[in-house]
């Protein structure tokens, strides 16, 4: 009986207080783990014109990817894509910012272009916007999930 009033009590003050959702800010231009991910945004999309190796250490293991064409892709895929022959030039991060969520989670928007990224057509400019979910694990920062949307070149 004691127990009993005593899980009574307890739910009835727990359902007193509200439950506080995670709080979410933008980060600050100061921001040093914005500055971080911001960073290998901008080596990722450079990757399309050089070997760089950043997909081995940005992408997470689980990481899943979908593509300007709908397809998905896994960091499998990434790495075999890194590894192909460069025939791209002038790449390059616009824009890149990051929404956090608590401690662990961040949510990137960004803009990037290359040059030559489309096979078919070498001399034309590739543009595309793309948002990015980075998970902090363990004590580090890696991206698990990406959406790319092919946009008109501003």
């Amino acid at each position: 009986m004691h127990l009993r009033m005593f899980a009574v009590l307890t739910a009835g003050i727990l359902l007193r207080f509200p439950a506080h959702a995670q709080q979410s800010h933008w980060a600050s231009a100061d921001d040093k783990t914005a500055k971080y991910i911001i960073n290998m945004e901008r080596k990722w999309a450079e990757s399309v014109c050089v070997d760089n190796g950043v997909v081995a250490s940005l992408l997470a293991d689980d990481f899943q990817g979908t593509s300007t064409k709908g397809a998905r892709f896994a960091k499998t895929d990434e790495l075999k894509d890194e590894k192909s022959a460069r025939t791209a030039h002038d790449c390059g991060l616009d824009e890149a910012k990051v929404h956090f969520f608590g401690d662990s989670v961040a949510v990137v928007y960004g803009r990037e272009h290359a040059v030559g990224k489309d096979k078919s057509q070498p001399s034309a400019m590739v543009c595309q916007i793309w948002t990015d979910t980075w998970l902090k694990r363990e004590g580090k920062w890696q991206i698990i999930a990406s959406h790319d949307n092919r946009v008109e070149c501003e």
